[in-house]
């Protein structure tokens, strides 16, 4: 299998690697918006499969599209727009345990594989002090619900119940078992 990612994630990239799987990046430009009401497990599988599509493809070719978001009292929690949007992020996840969805989609051979994957994380109860200290960094904003559980953030983590990969973008024992060896 040609196995092409459509996303231009440096995390995912790492992922696939690390886990010694051949691959090539063709960056998808999708359009990422959610339709109104949809479920947080559903709004992932659908924007994992609209990246995957956008990607050209030959017919040898497997194309892996994939999206994470985070999810708190059923609220979606994207990129944060500024230092504020981040403060109210971090803040409303100190203290308490989160969703973290990644879906993933291939599409190849005529065929397609979706699902999605679903990761408890429990944050610390972080202070002003710390939440400050932490968004005065560049890493909350290019991550949903403005943290990386694999950086700065770490640090913050009580535990998590689930694949810790899932948190950082790609679910890569299920993208193994389900797309890879299937």
């Amino acid at each position: 299998m040609k196995l092409v990612l459509a996303s231009k994630s440096p995390r995912r990239s790492e992922i696939l690697k690390n886990a010694g799987i051949d691959f090539t990046v063709r960056v998808a430009d999708a359009d990422e918006t959610i339709p109104e009401g949809t479920r947080p497990e559903d709004a992932v599988v659908f924007l994992a499969a609209r990246k995957a599509m956008a990607v050209p493809r030959a017919d040898d070719e497997t194309v892996l599209g994939a999206d994470t978001i985070v999810v708190l009292d059923d609220k979606i929690l994207g990129k944060p727009r500024d230092r504020d949007d981040a403060y109210n992020m971090i803040k409303s996840l100190s203290g308490r345990v989160h969703s973290v969805f990644t879906g993933v989609c291939a599409v190849g051979n005529g065929t397609s594989l979706s699902f999605a994957e679903e990761t408890k994380v429990e944050f610390y109860p972080l202070t002003e002090e710390e939440i400050n200290e932490y968004i005065s960094t560049n890493e909350p904003y290019d991550k949903a619900g403005a943290y990386g559980i694999q950086g700065l953030a770490s640090k913050f983590i009580r535990g998590i119940c689930g694949d810790y990969f899932n948190v950082v973008g790609l679910p890569i024992s299920s993208v193994y078992k389900k797309i890879i060896k299937k």
